[in-house]
């Protein structure tokens, strides 16, 4: 894929990556995604995806790291959508544990960042990830999970579900008035199967859809370098 036009303006590293997808009904994400944005389906039907992982290295362009900012624990609630014909990501929720990382996006990218209490631990039977929205922030949503990575390392073959899960290179938020589109560009996913024990996430009923009520597909993946572009307004 080619670069977007100008130059970047940050890169981020995420470590640690559960991909949790369920499926969802679209009329169930009508209400709550801008109309201008198209909801992408996979064999009929939509995807709700909770992702945690840890971030790093975290720096605007020719920029040092800011201190308390460059690297914390983020999880995302997300669907996928499209506009003219730009395939991209709608997050109905960004939890990170970095107050400053919150604020920054909020404000520079209109993404739904929220403040919360998170921890992450490496063991030998996967990582313990948990997660505790703080009360002022927005409606309560919790997360505690383990989870791992299983079997070979691959890229998601073109026009597989993994594919149109994972590779997208496009974000989009709104401001309740117009909608904004931030570009990044990484390499290929390196996916692993997941395994994962989930003992608690009412992320996705707190992003106001029905909570699925079947197991989630799983995907893990170690590492992704990234580097991310200025939005820009589409609508």
């Amino acid at each position: 894929m080619a670069d977007p036009p100008g130059p970047w303006v940050m890169v981020q590293r995420w470590h640690d990556l559960l991909f949790a997808h369920w499926r969802c009904a679209v009329t169930d994400l009508r209400p709550i995604i801008p109309r201008p944005l198209e909801i992408d389906t996979f064999d009929g039907t939509a995807w709700i995806g909770v992702i945690p992982f840890y971030m790093s290295g975290v720096r605007f362009r020719a920029a040092p790291p800011i201190p308390t900012a460059h690297a914390f624990q983020e999880m995302n609630v997300r669907t996928y959508v499209t506009l003219d014909g730009r395939p991209g990501v709608w997050f109905f929720s960004l939890d990170a544990e970095s107050s400053l990382a919150v604020i920054g996006a909020r404000l520079g990218i209109r993404l739904p960042y929220f403040r919360a209490s998170m921890q992450m631990a490496k063991r030998d039977d996967g990582i313990d990830y948990t997660s505790e929205r703080w009360s002022i922030a927005g409606k309560h949503a919790s997360f505690a999970a383990t989870y791992r990575g299983v079997g070979p390392t691959s890229h998601a073959a073109p026009g597989s579900l993994e594919h149109f899960l994972t590779e997208r290179y496009s974000l989009y938020a709104s401001d309740g008035k117009r909608i904004w589109r931030g570009d990044i560009i990484h390499p290929p996913w390196s996916l692993q199967a997941g395994e994962a024990r989930i003992e608690q996430n009412s992320m996705i009923a707190a992003a106001g859809v029905r909570a699925p009520g079947h197991e989630p597909l799983l995907h893990f993946s170690t590492f992704q370098d990234v580097r991310l572009w200025r939005p820009v307004r589409v609508r």
